[in-house]
């Protein structure tokens, strides 16, 4: 069908009528003839909203991008293509657990809610996107919102909105990840009778350290009776840096996950805040989150006598690795008693030794990694002998200077021996030694009523952290940190503990990897079209592996046709 014009002439003039019309065949005339089907009438005189309403009734009858694409005189524009898959998973897994309704009604101290609390939260999502799915800087991350990706709700977005967003993020984070918690823990029916803490530290490429500023005992900035004297500190400042970096500025980061390694809270110190009383701190901040009778798993870093006794307070427990190669007489005893050991998950092997009255101790042993550690330490000797080969020849100076060169190579010198004489000599007693220390480990509990097998599995687990703390600098680019404020920088490390939440929550459910994920995830695109009839944004036909994720996440499929806008 197609629309007839007649023309009639009239005093003064022409008149113009419009018909809906139809070709039929005439067999005798043996051509086409058109065949008139309604009469709009004069053109001058038209009813247009009769019109309209012929059209969007027979629209009712076609898809709407069919419909738009059919009004369009074939102008019909195919202007962008954006990813949408892995924002739109992001987006329903943070709409599942509440945070966006947590942001929207948290107020800041002093300064209350932002001015439009759903924009505000609208950009620290998309700022938490940006970090799961294309990790940059503020700035590029406003221009990714803005021009790469498609995140409902998220249009034009500035570098100041980005900047301010971070600000209140940093003025309610405490009651955030204590809200974001609790709706974790219920949905998800996390076990948390287990924590694990552990820390890292992440270096800034600067050449000097921030000024030293008056700090409280939580390494925060403070002022007055609330400055601790003995904690003054720049922020980013010299440590002891865990990516080996000690040449430069750091900050330390630490976390708190869960058996099914999920990431509960994070904390921010100072670069040269030592590790050993670090707990004591964690435990208080949680102290208030209802958690009931909570064993704390950590590394030999926290094993202080007074962080064990502070762990203990309230009912807590701990489960703590021990430094094998220490003094301690505990260490001693506990690798001199004889006993079987008994097989337990995997090619792990436990043996309980009794030699307190308050802590047991369990000695645990890989057979793999005591190949591993043998290996090595060979490896190690070989160089030793095959450095000091000849020496006896060598002068007292000349050896001496050896010996120097050698105490910088920690691995080689640790089983180097000086003889009464000077001279140089791979000692034996100590390679032994350390042989008998291959694949082991030890732990120390309070609880009286783990098992040893509980005891070092749960130990075990404390690598889920590490699993952490790899995903955040390896996955999520916790660094570089494109910021010099204090503020800004705790803000980031709270956006990159958001992104881990929600990766980790998705990587539990469907049993693969984030990256793998977000590679079929970032198939999924919406298509913008633009004609004269309007714009209207499609996605793209889903594929099965895009399909079987929604489905294993429990997500509905994203709408066909998300959005029409008729032109005007």
């Amino acid at each position: 069908m197609y629309v007839k014009t007649t023309t009639r002439k009239v005093k003064g003039g022409e008149v113009r009528y419009l018909h809906l019309a139809h070709n039929e065949w005439d067999a005798a005339a043996r051509r086409s003839v058109p065949k008139l089907v309604y009469s709009f009438g004069r053109e001058d005189q038209l009813d247009k909203d009769a019109v309209r309403r012929l059209v969007a009734s027979l629209a009712r009858l076609l898809d709407p991008a069919d419909a738009l694409a059919a009004t369009t005189d074939g102008d019909l524009v195919f202007s962008e293509s954006r990813p949408y898959g892995g924002a739109y998973v992001l987006d329903a897994l943070w709409s599942r657990l509440g945070i966006g309704s947590i942001l929207s009604g948290l107020r800041a101290s002093g300064r209350g809610r932002p001015r439009d609390a759903a924009a505000t939260e609208r950009v620290l999502f998309g700022l938490v996107a940006n970090r799961a799915l294309a990790p940059s800087s503020k700035l590029a991350a406003a221009e990714w919102m803005s021009r790469d990706v498609h995140i409902d709700g998220v249009a034009d977005v500035s570098d100041d909105a980005c900047y301010r967003a971070m600000d209140w993020l940093h003025a309610v984070r405490a009651e955030l990840e204590k809200q974001v918690y609790v709706q974790v823990a219920d949905l998800l029916d996390l076990e948390v009778d287990l924590l694990f803490f552990d820390t890292t530290s992440t270096y800034f490429e600067l050449e000097d350290a921030d000024e030293e500023a008056a700090r409280n005992w939580r390494g925060e900035r403070a002022s007055g009776d609330d400055a601790d004297p003995g904690k003054a500190a720049g922020f980013r400042t010299r440590g002891k840096s865990k990516d080996s970096r000690d040449d430069l500025p750091q900050i330390v980061i630490g976390m708190a996950v869960t058996r099914q390694a999920i990431p509960v809270r994070v904390w921010c110190w100072p670069g040269n805040t030592a590790d050993s009383a670090l707990i004591r701190q964690v435990r208080d901040d949680m102290r208030d989150w209802t958690l009931g009778k909570i064993i704390w798993v950590a590394d030999r870093g926290f094993s202080s006598a007074g962080n064990r006794r502070y762990l203990q307070r309230g009912a807590g427990g701990y489960i703590i690795g021990e430094k094998l190669r220490s003094e301690s007489p505990h260490v001693k005893a506990a690798l001199s008693r004889q006993g079987r050991y008994q097989q337990v998950a995997g090619n792990l092997q436990v043996k309980e030794v009794r030699i307190s009255d308050t802590d047991r101790f369990v000695i645990c042993h890989n057979p793999d990694a005591a190949v591993r550690d043998a290996a090595i330490r060979d490896k190690l000797v070989a160089q030793l002998e095959q450095t000091i080969a000849g020496s006896d020849q060598l002068s007292a100076t000349k050896r001496a200077e050896l010996r120097g060169k050698i105490s910088m190579m920690p691995g080689l010198n640790r089983f180097l021996r000086l003889t009464p004489a000077g001279l140089l000599r791979a000692d034996k007693t100590r390679i032994k030694a350390e042989a008998n220390l291959d694949g082991k480990y030890l732990l120390r509990c309070s609880d009286p009523q783990l098992t040893a097998e509980d005891i070092a599995t749960g130990y075990k687990q404390l690598l889920e952290v590490e699993r952490g703390w790899r995903d955040m600098k390896q996955v999520l680019d916790l660094r570089p940190v494109y910021h010099r404020l204090e503020e800004r920088i705790r803000a980031h490390v709270l956006l990159c503990w958001l992104a881990l939440l929600l990766i980790r929550i998705a990587e539990n459910t469907t049993g693969q990897t984030w990256p793998v994920m977000r590679r079929e995830l970032d198939r999924i695109h919406l298509g913008t079209f633009t004609g004269p009839a309007g714009t209207f944004r499609q996605r793209t036909e889903l594929t099965k592996p895009a399909r079987d994720l929604l489905a294993k996440l429990a997500i509905d499929p994203p709408r066909q046709i998300h959005q029409l806008t008729p032109g005007t």
